[in-house]
Formats: C-alpha cells, sequence, structure tokens
C-alpha cells in the first residue's frame, strides 16, 4: 500500500456525470484489477478520501486509470482535475478479482452494471493477455443517450453485449437480459454493479452451478478497515470483528458471490 501525491497525465469525459483520468503512481507496480484507490479532496471540510475502482493499469508506464461518476462534493472535484494536478492518493487497497480460479473454464461471462462497468476492464485486458478466446463482456446502461462509456474498449478486448434499461440500444433490460438473449452458458461469471443486479447474478449463478465472482460498491470511510463502516453479512466468521460479517474494503471488494448474503 501506498501513499504519496499522484500526478494527473489526462483527464477525459466519457459520458454524462462520467470521467475518467490516468494518474501517474507507484501504486500501479501493486495494482490488480477489482481493487480501489482511496483519493482526498482538497477541502479542510472534508477530512475522508473518497474510494474509486481502479479502472485499468499501465504498470510499465507506473500509471491507473480511474473512473468515477459524479455524485458530490469530492468526485465533483475530481471531475475538474487538470493535467499536471497532483492529489492524495492511497492503495491499493482491498482484494482483487481471482482469475486462479478459472481452470478449466471454457466460456467466461464479465458483467457490469453502469459506473460497476469499470472495474472490469481491466479484468478484461488481463484475462485476454492470458490467451483466452471465448470472454464475453455484458453491459448495463441507462440509455443510448445518457452514453455507452467504455463499450469500445471492451469491444477491442471481447465480445460485447449491451444492455439498456429503456432499450435503446441493444437488449431491453438488464444484463441477465442480455445473457439469455446471447444464447451462451458461461462456465463462470464476473461481475460488478448495482446491488439488484448482484442479487440477481448470484442467484442466476446459484441456480445453474456456476462460480460467480462479485465486486460490491459500499460506502467507505478509512478504507482500510479500521473503522468497520463498510460490512455485508457472509458465510464465515470475520476474525476482527467476531460476527459473521466481511468489511468490504479489506476482505473484499470482490466476494465468491456463493460466500455473501445480499
Amino acid at each position: 500500500m501506498i501513499s504519496e501525491k499522484a500526478v494527473v497525465e489526462n483527464k477525459e469525459h466519457l459520458a454524462e456525470g462520467i470521467y475518467g483520468a490516468w494518474l501517474k503512481t507507484s501504486a500501479a507496480r501493486e495494482a490488480h484489477p477489482g481493487q480501489f484507490v482511496m483519493l482526498n479532496t482538497k477541502s479542510e471540510a472534508h477530512l475522508l478520501g473518497r474510494p474509486i475502482s481502479i479502472c485499468d493499469i499501465d504498470r510499465d508506464k507506473e500509471r491507473l486509470r480511474l473512473v468515477w461518476r459524479v455524485a458530490g462534493y469530492g468526485t465533483d472535484e475530481f471531475s475538474r482535475l487538470e493535467e499536471g494536478d497532483r492529489i492524495e492518493l492511497l492503495g491499493p487497497l482491498g482484494n482483487g478479482f481471482d482469475i486462479d480460479s478459472l481452470s478449466g473454464a471454457e466460456n467466461i461471462a464479465v458483467m457490469g452494471g453502469g459506473i460497476g462497468a469499470p472495474p472490469l476492464l481491466g479484468l478484461v485486458r488481463q484475462l485476454h493477455g492470458t490467451g483466452l478466446k471465448n470472454i464475453d463482456v455484458y453491459l448495463g446502461y441507462r440509455s443510448a443517450s445518457a452514453g455507452l462509456f467504455l463499450a469500445d474498449e471492451f469491444k477491442e478486448l471481447a465480445a460485447v453485449h449491451i444492455a439498456t434499461d429503456d432499450g435503446t440500444a441493444g437488449t431491453h433490460g438488464t444484463v441477465l437480459d442480455a445473457l439469455d438473449s446471447s444464447g451462451k452458458a458461461p462456465d463462470i461469471i464476473y461481475a460488478c454493479g448495482p446491488m439488484p443486479m448482484l442479487k440477481g447474478v448470484k442467484q442466476y449463478a446459484e441456480e445453474n452451478l456456476i462460480p460467480a465472482y462479485i465486486s460490491l460498491e459500499e460506502r467507505m470511510a478509512c478504507g482500510v478497515g479500521a473503522c468497520l463502516g463498510c460490512v455485508v453479512k457472509t458465510r464465515f466468521k470475520d476474525a476482527h470483528s467476531r460476527v459473521e460479517n466481511a468489511r468490504i474494503c479489506t476482505e473484499g471488494p470482490v466476494f465468491a458471490a456463493k460466500d455473501v448474503d445480499i
């Protein structure tokens, strides 16, 4: 884990309320898809960092790509960053996606809903780099007019299936509707997105006896497991809290779907 001033190399406006940036940081040496970083604002009135998932990793150039939705003071401040700005960063934090579990898997489904899509780009790039061919990405958006951010970048690496809430692009419905429309039968699922989507993925995986790994998004305070502010009920007793909870910021954000009660 590294704490330092990261340097903004560029910033991008990807869609309505969605921004991204490449940050020069030595944290890139240790980062893995599925992890996150904490970014601090410049305001003394806002002491807590904001957790932002890692979208992509460039270890050679020691930089991380972050993508976020403007949802409050912190993310609005980040949206106004400019090239050359410095920002306090702590990370990488949490655990990433387990690709060791891929042994024997031939058909891989990667599912991202809304702002849950960015953390999956680095994962798909890593999977693509191993030579795996049967990777299908299912991306859910509100509508075509709001912007299908990152879809073209996913298409460079895998087969992409779009779902929109209003039917203006791809399948009318959810990522699970898009999976059903594709006729594909995955051997393993990786997913990140809003809780209703993840509940659906968990149910689908259990009904079809498919291993699934889901990344949970939650409000975080410390980001390092000290405050117990972000917990999820699990099948196991946590050694820290002595109850059947896990801290999303440390034991997560990625969990085996069968292990969490959501």
